[in-house]
């Protein structure tokens, strides 16, 4: 018999995961339907989302060359029944307080940041780029990680020097970069391409450096079809920038720069969400998401 989830202490909320205690070496890790953007949690949920990330970040850990924070497979007994299919028995590490973001595209913050400086988290780019441009390599463009609520903020290589050490700055560097080619390289020969990705680590208790959160999500990444990839244009997004745009047009009547919070989603802006989260994860996974265990929404 699955233990309840009320067994467990709840440790801490963040804007789509619950953490639980399960013993002094073992967390719980439940992803919810929530959904953020622009640093709000949105009213509305997606359904289904927590088991889609889960269920992707599962198919990542096991494609990508770098040791994980798993301790036990999805069907884990010490997972509870409400919560199987979108909860991860995980290793207690020591997270590190920086977010290790691999870009492939300038997109988003980097392109602002771009457009500003000529540069990306103090790294000199060539002049000329546009929306959506590739780079010749991928850039490792770390940031802050933010208390809830708050945006996480750009910095340079040297500020994660100076947060964790030149020795461990540099195995962040080069294990995010590893991991993201090796996954874009995958995720391309399905027709997908993952302009930016960001990963959490953290240390287990001998030092060890692990790979935690999720990977490689609709969440945590851009995804966008190769076959209408355009630079100098918004490229079609399998990701949350499909809600970003939402928000930030007309339709919603939401003010980004005002004081309050941004709208519920109407109900086909959600199912349209919904399908391209579900799109992603079979498309790059080859497998079938009504597959995937847990009770469906």
């Amino acid at each position: 018999m699955r233990p309840a989830l009320s067994d467990y202490r709840h440790l801490a909320s963040g804007k789509v995961r619950e953490i639980y205690e399960i013993d002094d070496d073992h967390l719980l890790l439940v992803a919810t339907d929530r959904i953020s953007a622009y640093d709000y949690i949105l009213d509305s949920t997606i359904p289904d989302k927590g088991r889609i990330l889960t269920a992707m970040s599962v198919f990542f850990f096991a494609l990508v060359d770098a040791p994980n924070h798993l301790a036990g497979p999805p069907d884990d007994p010490r997972i509870p029944d409400d919560v199987l299919g979108r909860a991860l028995v995980v290793q207690r590490l020591e997270m590190l307080p920086v977010e290790c973001v691999a870009r492939g595209y300038l997109t988003g913050s980097g392109l602002l940041d771009y457009q500003a400086t000529g540069q990306v988290c103090g790294i000199p780019l060539p002049p000329g780029l546009v929306e959506a441009s590739k780079f010749a390599e991928p850039l490792f463009t770390p940031a802050t990680k933010a208390e809830l609520g708050l945006h996480d903020e750009n910095i340079s290589f040297d500020r994660v020097v100076e947060l964790v050490g030149e020795l461990r700055a540099n195995q962040l560097r080069d294990l995010t970069l590893k991991i993201y080619v090796q996954a874009a390289d995958h995720a391309l020969s399905r027709g997908i391409i993952i302009a930016d990705t960001k990963f959490e680590f953290g240390t287990d208790r001998d030092g060890n450096l692990l790979l935690a959160d999720e990977i490689f999500t609709p969440d945590s990444s851009r995804y966008w079809p190769a076959a209408e990839y355009h630079p100098g244009v918004v490229q079609t997004a399998f990701d949350k920038q499909f809600v970003r745009n939402w928000l930030t047009s007309p339709a919603s009547g939401w003010d980004r720069g005002g004081e309050l919070p941004p709208p519920p989603l109407p109900d086909d802006v959600i199912e349209a969400t919904r399908g391209r989260y579900i799109e992603a994860y079979e498309r790059i996974s080859g497998l079938r998401f009504d597959d995937w265990i847990g009770p469906a929404a």
